[in-house]
């Protein structure tokens, strides 16, 4: 049996039913506080979501009873907590149906999942006269390492416009692609907008042409079922915290054809089966990609919430927030004044929007008085604010421990911003 088919024989699947998003809050202790007198109300969690004790208590076992480096002790602490290391990427791998383990990369996020990628790969086997495919709707982190590899190699950077309502423009992706084009990298789903990109198309496309193709999972991997068999993406890559785990820890998949004709991202230990002064042989894969001391706590954490998560089931997840979202969308739709940036007919749980002669960071502000968090400002995507002609939108996005009642309160709060800049 290997390590991904015991994993999935253990891993608890939709324990938790019907779904009680009362219950499920009891598990998040930071939901329980009050800020500035007013209970907490968390809609923030594109930017990072919370943690459930489970994790917390995990990291904190971790920490107490099993704290020791991994890979390289012979010792029972390095035994120990290399295995719950291990164990926790074999998690990752069932979680997103990998075909093996060896292509599951712990990184520290999303971010240097791409870095990785570009810098590795991009260095490599793009050339000058090649061209890069991605869209207007990436976050900063899937724009800037593209334009610094270009840069590097003379490549040339092609961009997919969106339309009105904020969708990925297919039509026009299919136009770009040509025989200069050596690699395609989107968003799953837009962190600024919510939409849900058409990502298997976008794969298939490129595919046709054998192009290959990495897809930002950020904010797709905690809200609905990553599949990247089914993907068929050739890298896919998340981020632990926004995914009710720790920070500073991330997953990359890539398929095991591409990583084995990648060099090493970086050197140092771990990542090397031999060292001489004249050469150095790397390991083998997932290590060639991992040097020095990882964030063990960190990889043991997102196990840890990965198995929570899984236990509620993303199919309730995806109900509860699809819910969340109509009520939502509904509730603010009909406030003069207000404008919501982003109007995909597929959408996940992000609502951004925008109030007449209000800024969106002054909406912020108030709305936290109110003890309402949510996120203000150009959410690291100045292209699509761009696109839209505003420099900033206030975002209220969601997972399943929000209510409906938070969502009032959340509309309550919106006229007081309202009445106080007449």
């Amino acid at each position: 049996m290997t390590a991904m088919e015991s994993v999935a024989r253990t891993t608890p699947q939709a324990v938790i039913k019907p779904f009680n998003v009362w219950r499920i809050r009891e598990d998040f202790p930071i939901l329980r506080q009050k800020v500035h007198g007013k209970p907490l109300v968390y809609l923030d969690n594109a930017a990072t979501a919370q943690k459930p004790q489970v994790v917390i208590d995990t990291i904190n076992r971790y920490y107490s009873t099993e704290n020791s480096n991994i890979h390289r002790g012979v010792h029972f602490l390095s035994e120990q907590a290399t295995a719950v290391y291990e164990d926790a990427r074999a998690k990752v791998g069932h979680f997103i149906n990998a075909p093996e383990t060896r292509e599951i990369i712990y990184v520290r996020s999303t971010t240097e999942g791409i870095n990785l990628v570009a810098q590795s790969y991009g260095r490599t086997f793009i050339k000058e006269g090649d061209e890069i495919v991605i869209s207007a709707m990436e976050h900063h982190s899937n724009i800037v390492p593209w334009q610094i590899l270009c840069g590097q190699v003379g490549a040339t950077l092609r961009v997919v416009p969106i339309n009105h309502d904020g969708e990925f423009w297919v039509d026009e992706y299919e136009k770009l692609l040509s025989d200069r084009t050596k690699f395609v990298s989107v968003a799953h789903v837009s962190n600024a907008l919510g939409t849900i990109n058409p990502v298997r198309e976008i794969i298939d496309m490129a595919h046709r042409r054998d192009i290959p193709v990495m897809v930002d999972g950020a904010q797709a991997a905690p809200h609905m079922k990553v599949d990247v068999q089914d993907l068929d993406c050739d890298f896919y890559a998340f981020s632990g915290h926004k995914l009710f785990g720790p920070t500073g820890i991330g997953i990359l998949f890539g398929k095991a054809e591409f990583l084995e004709a990648m060099p090493p991202y970086q050197g140092g230990g771990d990542m090397i089966s031999l060292v001489t002064f004249e050469k150095t042989h790397y390991n083998v894969l997932p290590y060639k990609f991992e040097a020095g001391t990882p964030n063990i706590a960190g990889g043991i954490g997102l196990g840890a919430a990965i198995d929570y998560l899984s236990g509620i089931g993303l199919e309730a997840v995806a109900v509860h927030e699809q819910e969340l979202m109509d009520y939502a969308t509904e509730a603010i739709s009909g406030i003069k004044g207000l404008r919501i940036i982003g109007t995909a007919k597929e959408k996940a749980s992000v609502l951004s929007f925008v109030l007449d002669g209000v800024h969106a960071h002054d909406i912020g502000t108030i709305l936290d008085q109110e003890g309402i968090a949510i996120r203000a400002g150009h959410h690291c995507a100045m292209p699509v604010m761009q696109r839209f002609g505003v420099p900033a939108t206030a975002r209220a996005s969601f997972t399943f421990y929000n209510t409906q009642e938070e969502v009032d309160s959340l509309v309550v709060a919106i006229h007081k911003v309202i009445e106080l800049f007449g």
